[in-house]
Parts: structure tokens; C-alpha cells; sequence
């Protein structure tokens, strides 16, 4: 049940406002009574009321009354208030996350050969994501077939976001495609392709035939590989993201010559569902 407690009144505060909303205009010691507040916190719980603009007082009068704003006003300057303090809060949480984005980005990196898979659906999608949002330098995304487990228009959607923000922070992006996979995309994919990625003097996009496999070369460090299942494409897959320079870069050499033969691609693909 909801109470004056979750929007920061004390339970006295809470008592005291409720009683002051029954009694109308009342005296301090009345309004003790009234409410059950004792008698030697009463005048701290007025002067608190007071500062949130929830009381108003008769100070002319002897003894001297108070009167509760309308419930309406009332619970609209609590919400006010409750908004300026989230609001703070976040700026303060942000703060924290930028000094330690700093520091945490300082640090070494892991010299070596280290690897992590992800089973499922949902697991895959967030580790590819995850590996998408750390490229500092450069993303190569190749896309040779469809997978049998994604929804490819909230995967397609998830992925250009991550794509868009790369950019913003200077990532070079080449994507490399199977026709298959171009004709499957959805329309609000292409679209965002035409108005917002097309023109980008970082991003690039070419398609080729008989691409074997899916996967992500990252800052040419790192490679997210796509693993059907092999008794049953159609059944759960794998990601595995693999820390190697030296597999890395033999990555990197099947893929340049595909790039190179690769034509870029068309417009009107794209547009082909519009």
C-alpha cells in the first residue's frame, strides 16, 4: 500500500500531515494529540512539514496554528522533490562511471591467448554486443549465411546501434555480406542503413557470394565466431569470442582478398521492400 513514507516524509511526518488534513487549522499540542506524535517532537516535525511546503502556519495567532496544504500541492512538491534528488543521483552515478571508464581503460590489457563462449540465444546476442561495444580501432562484420536462432530484425536493429556508436567513436567499420543476407534484412534496417550509416566516411558495406561462415574481427585482436550446432542447425548455437593476435591475423588475411573482390553494395537492394 502506498504511503507519504515512500516519498520521503518520516512516519511523524506522515502522521502529522494525515491529522492536520482532519483537523484543520490546529495548535501544536493539539495536533499532538491529534496525531500521536509526542509532544517533545511535535514542533521539529511542524518545522520540517514547513520546509517541504506541506504546512503552512498562522504565526500572527496566539498560540500559533498551522494548516495543511491541499493533498493535490502537496504530493506534487514531494514528486518534485523526489525528481531533484534522482536527478542528482544520476549525475552523480554518471561521475562515478566516467572516473572509472577513465581508470578501468587505463589499465593493461591482458597479454595472450584467452577465450569465452556463450550458449543460447539470449547469451550469444549479449556477448556480441558486449565484444561489438569495446572496438576502439576497427570492426570487420562478416555475414555469410542466416542463423536459424536469430530474429534477425532485433539482432539486425541491436547490431546498427552498436555499429553507430563505434563510429561515434572513431571505429573504422567494414561489413561484408552474403546477398542472402541482404535480401533478408528488414525494411527498418535498410532505412536506417540509407539515412543514417550510407554516407558515413567510416563505414562501408560490400557484398560477395559463397561466404562460409559468420563471424566479427575486432581492432584485429580479436575474432567472434558464430557456432551452429552441428547435429542440428536449426537447434541452440554458440558464440565464442577469441583474445589471439596471431589467429587474429590470419583472420585478417582470408578476409582482405574477400574484401577486395567484393562488390559494393546496392542501393536498391536495400530499397528492394520499400
Amino acid at each position: 500500500m502506498a504511503s507519504l513514507r515512500d516519498l520521503g516524509l518520516s512516519e511523524y511526518e506522515a502522521r502529522a500531515y494525515r491529522s492536520l488534513l482532519r483537523t484543520g487549522a490546529t495548535t501544536a499540542k493539539e495536533l499532538s494529540r491529534a496525531s500521536d506524535v509526542p509532544m517533545g517532537r511535535i514542533y521539529d516535525v511542524l518545522n520540517s512539514l514547513e520546509q517541504h511546503s506541506l504546512v503552512r502556519s498562522q504565526a500572527a495567532s496566539r498560540p500559533k496554528k498551522y494548516v495543511a496544504v491541499e493533498p493535490d500541492t502537496a504530493l506534487d512538491r514531494l514528486l518534485e522533490t523526489k525528481r531533484q534528488e534522482l536527478s542528482e543521483k544520476a549525475e552523480q552515478y554518471q561521475a562515478v562511471v566516467d572516473d572509472l571508464t577513465n581508470e578501468l581503460e587505463a589499465a593493461e590489457p591482458v597479454q595472450g591467448q584467452f577465450w569465452t563462449a556463450a550458449v543460447g540465444m539470449d547469451e550469444s546476442v549479449d556477448l556480441l554486443l558486449e565484444r561489438l561495444s569495446a572496438a576502439d580501432d576497427s570492426l570487420v562484420i562478416v555475414a555469410g549465411a542466416l542463423s536459424p536462432q536469430f530474429d534477425l530484425g532485433r539482432v539486425g536493429e541491436l547490431v546498427t546501434e552498436e555499429l553507430e556508436a563505434a563510429l561515434d567513436r572513431g571505429v573504422e567499420v567494414s561489413v561484408l555480406m552474403s546477398p542472402e543476407i541482404v535480401a533478408s534484412l528488414p525494411r527498418s534496417v535498410g532505412q536506417r542503413y540509407v539515412e543514417q550509416l550510407e554516407d558515413h566516411p567510416r563505414f562501408e558495406v560490400r557484398t560477395t557470394e559463397q561466404l562460409p561462415g559468420t563471424f566479427n574481427l575486432i581492432d584485429n585482436m580479436e575474432v567472434c565466431i558464430e557456432v551452429p550446432n552441428p547435429l542440428d542447425p536449426g537447434e541452440a548455437f554458440a558464440m565464442i569470442d577469441l583474445k589471439d593476435a596471431d589467429f587474429a591475423a590470419d583472420i585478417r588475411g582470408m578476409f582482405d582478398p574477400r574484401w577486395e573482390e567484393a562488390d559494393a553494395l546496392s542501393l536498391s537492394t536495400v530499397d528492394a521492400d520499400d
